[in-house]
């Protein structure tokens, strides 16, 4: 029965629910965000919205405590299926000296806390592939059990640091997991403008790798991509490229206006199966979730979230005494 499909992957009633209730975490904190954006108490947005399917059920499928997830600037799934909270994110929105990613140092999205294996990304797209090889090349040469988890949209797929990094770890059988999350738009290029292939995946048989194209709003699918390519990593047969396919429901970000290359309708219709809504069907038809529980979960995390608000802007802003600190190495 298809109600049953995540009983095939191994996962419990317990392990979708929490499941959903990451995605639904995901969307709920990024919706908060737009509106403490519209308010003027935030500067910048960059959202998830769309892509929580394919962040939250890659994630599940890794080991946090040994992995190393290398995010792009899209991933709140990941970054809190890995151990951060609404806080840690609501602190770096409002750029607080406590923001555990980067003291408050860098805007949104650049997420980093390496307690939880988290490593910090830098603005430039893609720059995070090549140190995701890195990452692999370690645990290689270190024979350690660890595999290198990083993503990037469909755009940095075409830049020389995802070419350069997916052909070494190729050569070198590395353990590194390369997701691309397609949303169809490398801020305001379509897909068809940026691509002479069919898909992202295609491009993995240039370098003697596994690829493979999944639907990025079914959690479930991805979660089974993902799992069999730690599996592949962690046994030595090398890297693997996989391509989440979803769409980006909001603008590229809280400084773009989308509505000068993409059509209302096209948006709307994405809506149609956007995976907040499909994955809670799955769910109600398999008898997990029904109208009171998903009530409770949306009321306990919307009182998580406040609870975050509500500090993070409270929470002190980084002394100006500390302005040049880490950006110059300091002599002894």
């Amino acid at each position: 029965m298809a109600e049953n499909r995540h009983e095939a992957l191994g996962l419990t009633d317990a392990d979708v629910l929490n499941m959903y209730e990451t995605m639904l975490q995901a969307r709920m904190i990024d919706e908060r965000m737009w509106l403490l954006n519209r308010a003027g108490k935030i500067p910048f947005v960059i959202s998830c919205q769309g892509q929580e399917a394919a962040q939250v059920g890659a994630a599940m499928a890794l080991e946090p405590s040994i992995d190393f997830a290398l995010p792009y600037y899209r991933d709140m799934g990941v970054v809190l299926h890995f151990g951060m909270t609404p806080r840690d994110l609501m602190l770096s929105a409002f750029a607080k000296a406590e923001d555990p990613n980067s003291g408050g140092r860098q805007m949104p999205g650049h997420f980093g806390y390496r307690d939880k294996n988290i490593v910090t990304g830098s603005s430039p797209v893609t720059t995070q592939v090549p140190h995701a090889v890195g990452f692999a090349l370690k645990a290689k040469m270190k024979r350690e059990d660890s595999v290198a988890f990083t993503t990037f949209g469909e755009g940095s797929s075409n830049q020389g640091d995802f070419h350069e990094g997916i052909n070494f770890a190729s050569v070198h059988d590395l353990p590194v997991i390369f997701m691309c999350e397609n949303n169809k738009y490398a801020i305001s290029v379509p897909l068809d403008k940026q691509l002479n292939i069919e898909s992202v995946a295609d491009r993995a048989a240039g370098y003697g790798i596994h690829g493979e194209s999944v639907d990025g709003n079914d959690p479930l699918a991805v979660y089974k991509a993902v799992k069999a390519a730690r599996s592949r990593a962690a046994d030595g047969t090398g890297p693997s490229l996989i391509e989440t396919v979803s769409y980006r429901l909001t603008p590229h970000s809280s400084d773009d206006d989308d509505s000068t290359y993409r059509s209302r309708d096209e948006v709307e219709a994405a809506k149609k199966i956007d995976s907040i809504h499909t994955f809670g069907e799955y769910l109600r038809g398999a008898g997990i979730l029904d109208q009171e529980k998903e009530d409770e979960i949306r009321a306990r995390l919307r009182r998580e979230i406040d609870e975050a608000t509500d500090y993070a802007e409270q929470a002190a802003y980084p002394d100006t005494d500390t302005l040049m600190d880490f950006v110059y190495e300091e002599g002894n």
